[in-house]
């Protein structure tokens, strides 16, 4: 990237661009809620998953992408400075400069639209011993397997039938679903 294209003529400084908010551990939520109260446009991008919690599987929202979060702000009119004081902030994201570099309102838009999920939609974690799943990605996608057992939180041992034979698998649980 060039000094050009950091460099905006006061017309591009006036528009609202994305940039990328890094937030202390385990603390977006509550930056996206003290940013938000203070009336700054913030986009923070969370997704459905099943988790164990206290022996019960429950519906929890976690960040799609942990410890960051966007927000819209212009160059001209934004008040940037109560935004590294706001609880949960580290800091704005920068590239090699001291200012921070806007993202794409492309890629912005796209999280946006591919990023609501309905409950249904959810990606399910964890699944029982037998049950029938369907691998969604890789080399043996689209084929069913039976669950062996999870391995950690996002790993999973499936049995799949190949060559007249159960075959033990490893896979990320990301890339199952179960079968109706």
């Amino acid at each position: 990237m060039s000094d050009d294209d950091i460099r905006l003529d006061g017309d591009e400084a006036a528009v609202p661009r994305w940039y990328v908010i890094q937030c202390k551990g385990g603390e977006s939520f509550r930056a996206a809620e003290h940013l938000d109260n203070q009336g700054y446009e913030v986009f923070h991008p969370v997704f459905q998953a099943q988790k164990k919690r206290r022996g019960k599987l429950e519906w929890v929202s976690e960040p799609l992408f942990p410890y960051y979060l966007f927000i819209r702000l212009d160059r001209l009119v934004s008040n940037w400075r109560p935004i590294r004081s706001t609880r949960g902030v580290l800091r704005l994201v920068t590239f090699g400069v001291d200012m921070p570099i806007p993202v794409s309102d492309e890629l912005v838009d796209t999280l946006r639209r591919h990023g609501s999920q309905e409950a249904g939609d959810a990606i399910q974690v964890y699944f029982r011993a037998g049950e029938t799943v369907e691998i969604t990605e890789g080399p043996f996608k689209d084929l069913q397997a039976v669950f062996a057992s999870h391995k950690g939180e996002e790993r999973a041992i499936v049995l799949l039938n190949m060559l007249h034979k159960q075959q033990r698998l490893e896979m990320p649980v990301a890339q199952l679903r179960r079968r109706d």
